[in-house]
This record gives structure tokens, sequence and C-alpha cells, in this order.
């Protein structure tokens, strides 16, 4: 009973890195949005750097733009994996507290006296 009762919690545990994960990746998704419709509103003249550790480096603005495109694309996809993981884990949990609640009955109904 303890053992399944350490697997409930380390599978709260993964749940709760994943929820973690996922809101880093919207925090990540909205950042780049931003930055999307900063382009928007440039020229296309207009220069666009690109931070390398902490130097500013001039980029193309159609190559900075590309890569922004493609930074969301990979943001979106990782979010839709992070809430697969947690609609599986939130399942995975919910089948566990059941057995817990299934165990708890039969020992409650087993135990001295009974």
């Amino acid at each position: 009973m303890s053992e399944l009762g350490a697997k409930y919690q380390q599978l709260q545990n993964e749940l709760e890195e994943f929820i973690v994960a996922r809101q880093k990746l919207e925090t990540q998704l909205q950042e780049n949005k931003i930055v999307n419709e900063e382009f928007d509103q440039l020229e296309e003249d207009t220069p666009v750097y690109k931070l390398t550790g902490n130097v500013l480096l001039p980029v193309e603005q159609s190559e900075a733009r590309t890569n922004v495109d493609k930074r969301l694309e990979f943001i979106e996809t990782e979010i839709t994996r992070c809430e697969k993981n947690i609609r599986d884990k939130q399942e995975e949990l919910e089948k566990m507290r059941s057995e817990l609640i299934k165990l708890n009955n039969t020992a409650a109904s087993t135990g001295p006296g009974r």
C-alpha cells in the first residue's frame, strides 16, 4: 500500500513538472508573439540585431523573422506535446487514485474486528 502511495506521489511530482514546463513554454510563446508584432511595425530597411552571448550582431530582417516563426512553430509543437503528457499523467493519477480508494475500502472492511 505504501509503495502505491509513493508511486502516486511520484506521478503527482511528474505532473507538476509538466505543468511548470507548460507554463515556461507559454511564456516563451507570448514573448515570441510580441517579437513578431514588433516585426510587423518595422520598416523593411530597419536594422535588426540578434543578441549572441553579450554581443549584438546585425542580422537580416527576413532571417530574423524566419527564426522567430520557426521558434513559434517549435514552441507550439512543444506545448501540444506537453499538454498531451499532462492529460496522460492526469489519467494515470486518476486510475491510481481509484486503486488506492479500493485498497483503502478493502482494508477498512477486512481490518481488525471485522
